[in-house]
């Protein structure tokens, strides 16, 4: 399964992560860190209270901290649902678990707040107590003005805030997860064909470039699709001519001039011109312009592809000439070919 070799650090872009985390701490008022699903922090702690930090700086209380973390994400892996607990100061926090093909990589923890109502935590487990009350005591007077500062909310927004973070984490799993399936099956078929592997077109694969590679892999996926048409009527029988028509129909994505495709069969442009208009009937302007609208033809009919980016793939300098193109020979726009061939 995919999810075997992917980490939390694969499936969030932790520099942007971190960004929306530090808004999220701000908007919520919660603190909030992501870890692994070792319990080690990947992100910085976003809006981490005051009176957190002084007891994470103790070291007599900061195990108590750590074993909390522990306990709740290993609560919310059980359940598969964001968990809300006391701390061992009967503060509010919050794990919500990251989980992909029931394996846990890691949870987006968040809290450090006080309940409005105090009577609101009667059904909240206190995760942890110390028995060592001479302790707490002795540390109590220098926590207790940072105490008085928590933020306070009742138990209905920090339910509401919880859902949302857990559903926050549902999308960037699912569209991490999404645009890995769909690298790994063009890993797979590419070994079958004569297609490159992704790995070749994108060395140094990571999540920071999916968009990259969300675009590259859909190029090549609709270069591999007009591979696959029947194509034997664009062949020629000339020999001469051969080497421009393998060129022309290997390189989709380019505008290649006369000049080039004389260059190509070791003729001069004038001989390549006529040898050309007697082979196919057609100038090889008329020709190459007809043979790249059938191919849009294919792609807007069988993909979602955006216009834009038809257009660059087919070797078209401009949107705007692409289009006025398409309509010379469809007497139609592409956005309005798509809609009719669709509907």
């Amino acid at each position: 399964m995919i999810g075997e070799h992917l980490s939390i650090q694969k499936i969030f872009d932790l520099q942007k992560w971190e960004r929306l985390q530090d808004s999220l701490a701000s908007v919520t008022k919660l603190a909030i860190l992501t870890v692994d699903y070792k319990g080690n922090a990947v992100t910085r702690h976003s809006g981490c209270q005051s009176f957190c930090q002084a007891v994470r700086q103790d070291e007599d209380l900061l195990p108590y901290c750590q074993k909390c973390d522990s306990r709740g994400g290993l609560e919310a892996v059980r359940s598969n649902k964001p968990y809300i607990y006391l701390c061992h100061y009967q503060i509010i926090d919050i794990a919500v678990p990251v989980i992909i093909d029931d394996k846990y990589i890691g949870a987006v923890m968040a809290g450090q707040v006080r309940l409005s109502d105090p009577s609101g935590s009667a059904d909240l487990e206190q995760i942890l107590t110390s028995k060592n009350k001479k302790l707490y005591s002795e540390k109590w007077e220098k926590l207790k003005d940072h105490y008085a500062n928590l933020p306070v909310m009742s138990y209905q927004e920090i339910v509401t805030i919880s859902n949302m973070l857990s559903l926050l984490c549902s999308y960037i799993v699912e569209e991490a997860l999404n645009k890995n399936l769909i690298a790994e099956m063009f890993d797979k078929a590419s070994g079958t064909g004569s297609t490159p592997h992704l790995s070749d077109i994108l060395p140094g694969y990571t999540m920071r470039n999916l968009e990259h590679v969300r675009k590259e892999t859909t190029r090549i996926l609709a270069d591999a699709y007009l591979n696959s048409e029947d194509e034997e009527s664009e062949r020629c029988t000339n020999p001469v001519l051969k080497p421009a028509f393998d060129y022309l129909l290997s390189h989709k994505n380019e505008s290649v001039s006369l000049k080039k495709m004389a260059e190509l069969c070791h003729i001069s442009p004038s001989y390549f011109s006529r040898l050309f208009a007697k082979e196919t009937g057609e100038s090889y302007s008329f020709y190459t312009a007809r043979l790249k609208i059938k191919w849009a033809k294919q792609l807007l009919e069988n993909t979602d592809m955006p216009i834009t980016q038809i257009s660059s793939e087919l070797g078209f300098n401009e949107p705007g000439y692409f289009i006025k193109t398409f309509k010379k020979y469809e007497e139609i726009t592409p956005a309005v070919y798509r809609k009719y061939y669709k509907t």
